[in-house]
């Protein structure tokens, strides 16, 4: 942990190598995508979008072998390594990995030190603390996405995994920033199903906060089970509201007016015609 101003960041390095944590991959990066995200991490911070940070950035004399465009044309670059920061890495993965092994006993043990820990406003001998948990982690997610949206950032790669449990952008790999306005834009040159691309960010999130519910069933009781799927289902006119707000205020326009929704929708239609 860093402490500044009195406030808790964890510390991780990325393109060190491997971890007892680490898949099939050699756990190193190279210069191109580190200097990507040093930059694209604090220039978010500085949108005042919420994002994991970046403290350094290291280049390392070792040699790291990549496809960079998945085409079967491997090339040596130059290794490096990012010391990133952020208020916590727990993710929804790292909930759900816990539930589908049935590891019940650790679920509620990892989700009560994140409760403790992050979500002060939530009371730890409140019963309801796990659907209280849920839905801030339900409006924040989506309140994140129409961020994105309203600066024209797509993620890439909008897993699980990479959904972080405070709301915030973390783990930037292929992502990218529009040009014009264009759905169907997908800055990911691997995913050839366009999955990821930026007009289904916001429903890609609503089916990892799916994913989130399924993990927190096993620790609910069926009343609860039922307000959160409620929740759930809000997701959609959360992310609406947001996501208007945001682009009203782009416009400068004051105020409410029913023909509001239907400017939007027209301009950025006449943008994906020019």
């Amino acid at each position: 942990y860093f402490c500044r101003h009195g406030e808790r960041w964890e510390l991780q390095l990325k393109g060190s190598g491997k971890t007892p944590y680490s898949r099939n991959g050699d756990g190193r990066a190279v210069l191109r995508s580190s200097v990507r995200e040093f930059l694209c991490s604090e220039a978010m911070h500085y949108l005042g979008i919420p994002t994991s940070r970046a403290a350094s950035l290291v280049v390392s004399d070792d040699d790291v072998w990549r496809d960079q465009f998945y085409n079967g044309n491997i090339k040596k670059e130059r290794g490096a390594i990012v010391l990133r920061l952020a208020k916590s890495w727990f993710r929804i993965g790292s909930l759900e990995i816990l539930a589908h092994s049935g590891e019940l006993d650790l679920l509620r043990k990892l989700l009560d030190f994140i409760i403790r820990e992050h979500f002060p406003s939530i009371a730890m001998n409140d019963s309801n603390r796990y659907l209280e948990f849920f839905s801030t982690v339900v409006s924040e997610t989506a309140n994140l996405i129409s961020l994105w949206m309203s600066v024209g950032f797509a993620h890439g790669v909008c897993n699980t995994d990479n959904f972080s449990l405070l709301s915030i952008t973390i783990d930037y790999g292929p992502f990218g920033f529009m040009d014009s306005y264009d759905p169907n834009f997908v800055p990911n040159t691997s995913d050839d199903e366009r999955r990821y691309k930026i007009g289904n960010q916001a429903s890609v999130g609503q089916f990892n906060l799916s994913k989130l519910l399924q993990a927190l069933k096993p620790l609910l009781d069926p009343r609860q089970k039922q307000l959160a799927s409620q929740i759930l289902k809000g997701y959609g006119e959360h992310y609406y509201s947001r996501f208007t707000e945001l682009f009203k205020t782009k416009l400068g326009l004051l105020g409410e007016n029913e023909n509001d929704n239907y400017l939007i929708a027209f301009l950025l239609k006449v943008s994906l015609l020019c």
